[in-house]
């Protein structure tokens, strides 16, 4: 094969033509143009949709653009935040996407930017304000002043008109005329609760669930259970009422007490042991506090003197006995109190300067006091003089202390302490949290509130008295949603 030899006249004209025809590979040239991808959607996230009135929730907003990325979005990037209804009035949006419940209702949140808007719709609730925890279900207020209720219903003791049994919150009265409640108190297998001060029936007094023993208040021609709310007679002047194992007391206005429902122990106070089915006046003494237990009654009058009355089988009277029942309000030691809490057959009271009182059946270490036997009078718990709130059980207590600590002591045999371990007959702190308000207690159950207005329950919860959706126990606090 001959060989040739190119010279560089003749490579020229090639190199020319294969520079034309763009021979350089992947070189665009300088005449190529890029396109910035355009916002094509904005994806809203808030961690709970649900917003308890005085809360907030924090949105985050991610863009989608044209070309499949994404980019997260806030006021440097020319985000606006608006409500749908263009005001305030059931939430506040701010600038960085924090919301804030303003009042109880719906609101949609949206988010613009380049024209393009993302929205999310929210839910404003009323937060927990008050909790009554007994046998085994509950009944808790909003700040709206509606009740709910969850738990064993099998005699109507939720009031929502039905005998199912719940085990997340339902509305008290659903399908009725929805007044708004003042107070609350669950007993044994009923409910009562006074009417807030607003309207044609403000200061009255309610009833519903089982009502063998006419403490739903009611004729005694009428001795049957309800399932939805009963008014008391027509008086409109209660301030405040307690529920026992089969009896109810309640405070007029004017200090002044009144008693029903079973009588057997003589724990209306009546001087009798025949039961009530409608309020009965008990003497002319004026009270500031009162609780009522498994079959016995305790109280403070005005001058913070303690007096008891009822069943005594455990000296749960704290009148240095026990065996002998006392039908009449019989005065209990000197000292001054300001709160009392009675139990199935135990009783726990603060006196006026904090200290924590027990006495009554110890059989699980109810009483706190590092034993196991029962005590007839008045024991004091500790050195500590810092306790806000006790309530006592069937046969455990718990307690919260001026730092906003929780306590509880007695049987855990159902979680009912929350601290996950085992019964204690000494008072032992209950997590870490300082932030607790108020403590109450049923069969074997508790539920507690803390400052933020949310609600926790822990313990037995096989019907559903723990309102967290689910029957299965909890040894340590859970949150019931708003």
């Amino acid at each position: 094969m001959k060989n040739f030899k190119f010279s560089s006249l003749l490579l020229a004209p090639l190199f020319a033509v294969l520079a034309a025809c763009g021979g350089g590979g992947d070189d665009k040239g300088s005449g190529s143009t890029t396109t910035t991808p355009t916002l094509k959607s904005i994806a809203l996230v808030i961690p709970s949709s649900t917003i308890p009135i005085g809360s907030s929730q924090t949105i985050t907003a991610t863009g989608t653009y044209s070309d499949g990325s994404t980019k997260a979005l806030s006021s440097t990037t020319g985000l606006a935040w608006t409500t749908k209804s263009g005001g305030a009035s059931i939430a506040q949006v701010f600038s960085s996407g924090k919301v804030t419940g303003v009042a109880v209702g719906t609101e949609t949140i949206n988010a613009t930017q380049e024209n393009v808007v993302g929205s999310i719709t929210l839910t404003i609730t009323a937060p927990w304000t008050m909790v009554s925890a007994g046998g085994f279900q509950t009944i808790a207020r909003k700040a709206d002043g509606f009740l709910y209720s969850w738990g064993q219903n099998n005699w109507g003791q939720l009031g929502d008109s039905s005998t199912t049994p719940r085990n997340a919150p339902v509305l008290v009265n659903a399908g009725a005329a929805t007044t708004p409640w003042k107070q609350v108190a669950v007993g044994d297998q009923f409910a009562v609760g006074i009417r807030a001060a607003a309207g044609a029936t403000a200061g009255t007094l309610w009833a519903w669930g089982y009502n063998q023993n006419g403490q739903l208040g009611v004729d005694a021609t009428q001795l049957v259970s309800r399932s939805t709310p009963t008014i008391i007679g027509k008086d409109t002047d209660w301030a405040y009422v307690v529920a026992g194992k089969g009896h109810v007391l309640a405070l007029k206005t004017n200090g002044l007490l009144y008693a029903w429902g079973r009588n057997a122990n003589g724990q209306l106070g009546d001087g009798t042991i025949i039961g009530k089915s409608t309020p009965t006046k008990i003497g002319t003494a004026t009270w500031i506090a009162i609780a009522a237990g498994g079959s016995h009654s305790l109280g403070i009058q005005k001058d913070g003197s303690l007096w008891t009355w009822g069943g005594n089988s455990d000296g749960q009277l704290g009148n240095a006995s026990s065996g002998s029942d006392v039908t009449a309000p019989v005065k209990i030691g000197s000292l001054t109190y300001t709160s009392v809490s009675a139990g199935a057959s135990h009783s726990m009271a603060i006196d006026a300067n904090g200290f924590l009182y027990a006495w009554g059946l110890n059989s699980s270490g109810q009483l706190g006091n590092n034993g196991s036997t029962s005590v007839s009078a008045p024991t004091k718990i500790g050195t500590d003089n810092n306790w806000a709130v006790v309530s006592a059980g069937a046969i455990h207590t718990m307690g919260v202390r001026t730092d906003g600590t929780l306590w509880g002591w007695g049987s855990n045999a159902e979680g009912q302490l929350g601290d996950g371990l085992g019964d204690t007959t000494s008072p032992v702190q209950i997590g870490t949290a300082n932030n607790w308000v108020t403590v109450s207690v049923g069969t074997g159950h508790s539920f507690a509130l803390k400052t933020d207005n949310t609600l926790w329950g822990w313990g037995r919860n096989q019907e559903g008295q723990l309102g967290n959706g689910k029957n299965v126990l909890s040894p340590i606090p859970v949150n019931v949603p708003n």
